[in-house]
């Protein structure tokens, strides 16, 4: 898993596992406490994530809006989006162009 950028956009990539987890975390939160605004995700890189991964994305959402900040996913890959509409979290984050729940292939 890489995250780069800065306090108000980061590109994550890889995976987004058990394994990378607490890396991420520890990046997020301080892009999230640093920074003002949107903070913008882009996962157009990101190979996969567990639910330890979606756990992470939903801690920095958390921590965004107690700092009155937005977190906002943005080129989320299809089997993604997939995920997010499963669990439904699609209704909770903020997901740039939102998620065309009825184009999306059946599994």
């Amino acid at each position: 898993m890489h995250i780069r950028g800065d306090h108000a956009e980061l590109v994550v990539g890889g995976r987004l596992d058990v394994r990378s987890a607490a890396d991420a975390r520890t990046v997020l939160h301080s892009a999230v406490d640093d920074g003002v605004g949107d903070l913008v995700l882009d996962l157009s890189e990101l190979d996969s994530w567990d639910a330890t991964g979606l756990g992470v994305i939903m801690g920095a959402h958390r921590r965004a809006g107690r700092c009155g900040r937005r977190l906002v996913l943005r080129d989320v890959p299809p089997q993604m989006q997939r995920l997010l509409v499963a669990t439904r979290l699609h209704r909770i984050l903020a997901i740039e162009g939102g998620i065309g729940v009825e184009s999306l292939p059946r599994v």
